[in-house]
């Protein structure tokens, strides 16, 4: 067994196993950095030094099998400084000019980096669409998948440069969570500006108690998250808090730690101060549970006894094992699966659409290309994106 393989299995932590609550006790995790971390306000550029102490933590992730995803703002507070635009809001055209300056210089330097200690980064750029349409979801996440197979960090901003919404300037906290969810990650790493949750803002409020534990986000949680802190860093607690929702509610563990001082997340294995959220399931349940009670479905497949067999046993829905297909779906759509004898065997999300899946139906994977014309994907329901019935 490998040691990622043995971290998958490892215990996540409970409500009496809070000294467990640290990073490297974790499987897949994402970290999302602002824009304040990274960039120099006063002189609009990189703050190289961090950025490299960062990347050390990274490293030391990694390297212990575990899958490490970085969601990173800092395009456009670094492109405005590249380009001489001043402080202020940005028209939307300034800030998208900025951000195609910008990302290029942030990729150059995760690229160089990581490359010192021999990881490959690769660049994703999402817009919101990409973590809430299922077909594109499923893109986003076979590509951000496969990077990880590989052995790289995916390095996640969201895609500034075509917005045609107003963009929320360095607020990346809800993409990292959306990332974080679709990734079936079991922690989320917020690096902020601040060192956690408090009851009230603690710049106004010396009276502020800190929180260590959310062990659920009830709405007095909620209303003890503040405005934005600074000009760099737009997202304020409030979103972190949006964040902390969407991800606990998937089955992964949040936290909410200080990100200024060097070696950020060293810190908070070595017990640096940290906001805790903790999931409400694991990831793998969490997801079951959505597509088995949260999508409608589109269409069905009926599948013969081996398959049965096959997918209780934790394997994918391979083509070989469809015997008829029915309904008007899309690729990303949830199906049922069916026995033979009409009962269902589970839900998923369909690798195909309905007139793709009803020519390779009863067909070996291997000739998929020859039949579609193009490389498809070996499974039409692959075993991450399935519930079965009973679990």
């Amino acid at each position: 067994m490998s040691q990622g393989e043995a971290l998958t299995g490892a215990l996540l932590p409970g409500r009496s196993d809070l000294a467990s609550l640290k990073p490297e006790n974790f499987r897949r995790i994402v970290i999302k950095i602002g824009s304040a971390l990274l960039v120099d306000r006063d002189k609009g550029a990189l703050r190289a030094d961090w950025l490299a102490a960062f990347v050390d933590d990274v490293a030391r992730l990694a390297s212990g099998g575990r899958d490490v995803l970085v969601v990173s703002s800092g395009a456009i507070a670094l492109g405005r400084g590249v380009l001489g635009l001043p402080r202020g809001v940005l028209k939307l055209e300034e800030s998208q000019a900025a951000a195609a300056v910008g990302q290029i210089a942030l990729a150059r330097a995760y690229s160089e980096m990581l490359g010192a200690h021999q990881i490959i980064a690769g660049q994703i750029l999402l817009t919101l669409g990409d973590t809430e349409e299922r077909r594109r979801y499923l893109n986003a996440r076979s590509t951000i998948t496969t990077l990880l197979r590989m052995g790289a960090v995916p390095v996640i901003n969201e895609n500034d440069t075509v917005a045609t919404s107003e963009i929320r300037y360095g607020d990346n906290d809800r993409l990292a969570a959306r990332v974080a969810s679709m990734m079936g990650a079991d922690l989320l790493v917020l690096l902020s500006d601040i060192d956690g949750l408090y009851t009230a803002p603690p710049h106004t409020d010396p009276a502020a108690r800190f929180i260590p534990v959310v062990e659920r986000i009830t709405p007095e949680i909620e209303a003890m998250a503040g405005g934005a802190a600074s000009e760099y860093s737009r997202g304020g607690m409030r979103t972190k808090v949006e964040a902390g929702k969407i991800a606990t509610s998937a089955g992964c563990n949040m936290l909410i730690a200080l990100g200024k001082p060097q070696n950020p997340l060293r810190r908070i294995s070595e017990g640096a101060p940290a906001t805790w959220f903790l999931a409400e399931a694991n990831p793998v349940t969490a997801r079951k549970k959505w597509i088995s009670g949260h999508l409608e479905t589109r269409g069905l497949v009926v599948i013969d006894a081996g398959a049965v067999r096959a997918l209780r046993s934790g394997k994918s829905l391979l083509p070989a094992g469809v015997r008829r297909v029915e309904g008007r779906f899309q690729r990303g759509d949830a199906i049922l699966i069916q026995g033979e004898a009409g009962e269902e065997v589970g839900r998923g999300l369909v690798a195909y659409d309905a007139g793709d899946a009803e020519r390779i139906a009863g067909r070996n994977s291997g000739e998929i290309e020859a039949i579609l014309g193009y490389a498809g994907r070996a499974a039409m329901i692959h075993r991450d994106d399935m519930a079965l019935r009973g679990e």
